[in-house]
């Protein structure tokens, strides 16, 4: 077996339930409902190593221990609002290997002792949603959701969940917000999810690639798990490769391969054979790394990437070349935030629509370094002051371009500080 999660490629019509099922599908959530207690189960995720997909990488086992055991009922929330740009992973999973990503669902569900699991989709995914009503509706004809299942004191419902397209509504709380039917914006946190989620009541919330991932730890074991990936980020990863390349996609790895080996061996290399410039690991909300020798010998895990000035994220890997400038990127960039930002904390509201100004001014050559500088300062005075981490991400990208490519801004900006210079001398 060379993929995890992107079996679909390997076996025709995977997204069929009696393909599924022919392949092993729900051996492993009737093991774990008829053999195993809730508590080993969640030990054997633990075991396995098995990290948040969605961006943080938080050991999934220990967000399941983290339950409040005194506090009933406990839910599951699924977070398939995948807004993030440069971010396409989920959304293959669930069109083309549904059944995998709902049987992991229903284990995590078990794990953790809920009756009910949501899956809390992006509004612009509303015919992805009708499919997957269609499929827990088979599975629950098919005796695999419902009441006491497999004769067992154990039931569960799975129910999906629209958004309204809003890229604040990926993070957490403001998820379980939105299906609450408030407005989408963060809670303030402590307490966390385990213990005060949905309806104030214990809630798991994981990410689709993470819960994909389940079923085949339960049914191949730990140790099979932990033959892929390093150490301490086993397994593989999706990543989703876009950018400057010439064959952008979804490629399964496992953690630990190196930015080359996507980009050039996978991707097909650069668009026309240009100089490989900056790589954005993380999508839109990324740091800028150099892409050197060192940044692209650097193995795609989490312990690694931090090394070359960013952090892995969900493993969006944008790639950007010698033929397109900063200032554009950051505009982009902070022009997204600014539409996104809930507008619940000060500085990320007004810090997003000052930047965008900036960026605006800077990539129409109307800026001097002075608002570079400007640009810079704002920038850092959003970090670190906001409910929820959009305000950081909005200036990953803006600060790290300027502290790592500073040259570009200085082109930029130096026609228009010439031509301020000699104003006088023309007036008169």
């Amino acid at each position: 077996m060379n993929d995890i999660l992107l079996r679909h490629r390997e076996i025709e019509n995977f997204d069929d339930l009696n393909v599924y099922k022919k392949n092993g599908g729900f051996k492993a959530f009737k093991q774990a409902v008829t053999k195993m207690e809730p508590d080993k189960v969640t030990q054997m995720v633990k075991d396995a190593g098995l990290r948040g997909r969605g961006g943080a990488g938080f050991p999934t086992g220990l967000k399941w221990q983290f339950v409040d055991n005194n506090s009933w009922p406990h839910y599951v929330v699924v977070n398939a609002d995948e807004s993030e740009p440069g971010t396409f992973k989920d959304r293959e999973i669930m069109e083309k290997n549904p059944w995998q990503f709902l049987e992991g669902v229903m284990i995590c569900a078990y794990a953790v002792g809920a009756n009910e699991a949501y899956i809390y989709l992006r509004g612009e995914f509303w015919d992805l949603a009708h499919t997957l009503d269609k499929q827990i509706r088979s599975l629950e004809l098919d005796g695999l959701l419902g009441d006491k299942l497999f004769k067992k004191d154990y039931s569960l419902r799975i129910y999906t969940h629209l958004g309204a397209g809003a890229y604040i509504c990926g993070e957490e709380t403001a998820l379980l917000e939105s299906m609450e039917g408030k407005l989408g914006q963060p809670r303030l946190r402590p307490p966390f999810p385990p213990a005060v989620g949905l309806f104030d009541k214990p809630t798991v919330v994981n990410n689709v690639e993470t819960l994909t991932n389940v079923p085949l730890i339960i049914s191949e074991g730990v140790d099979w798990f932990r033959s892929f990936g390093t150490e301490k980020s086993p397994g593989t990863k999706v990543f989703s490769l876009s950018g400057r390349v010439n064959k952008p996609g979804n490629y399964e790895l496992p953690l630990g391969t190196t930015f080359r080996e996507l980009i050039y061996e996978h991707g097909g290399g650069i668009i026309g054979g240009a100089e490989i410039k900056a790589i954005m690991p993380a999508g839109a909300s990324s740091s800028m790394i150099v892409a050197n020798n060192k940044a692209l010998d650097t193995p795609m895990d989490y312990e690694n990437v931090p090394n070359v000035g960013a952090q892995l994220g969900s493993a969006s890997v944008i790639v950007i070349d010698e033929t397109i400038p900063m200032d554009w990127v950051i505009n982009k960039t902070v022009q997204f935030f600014k539409h996104e930002s809930c507008g619940k904390c000060t500085p990320c509201r007004e810090g997003t629509f000052w930047m965008s100004h900036l960026t605006k001014r800077i990539h129409q050559g109307e800026a001097s370094w002075d608002d570079v500088q400007l640009l810079n300062d704002v920038a850092n005075n959003i970090k670190g002051k906001c409910l929820c981490a959009l305000g950081d991400f909005s200036t990953e990208a803006v600060v790290t371009s300027i502290e790592r490519f500073t040259a570009d801004f200085e082109i930029k900006v130096s026609g228009r500080e010439a031509q301020t210079e000699k104003a006088p001398e023309a007036a008169g």
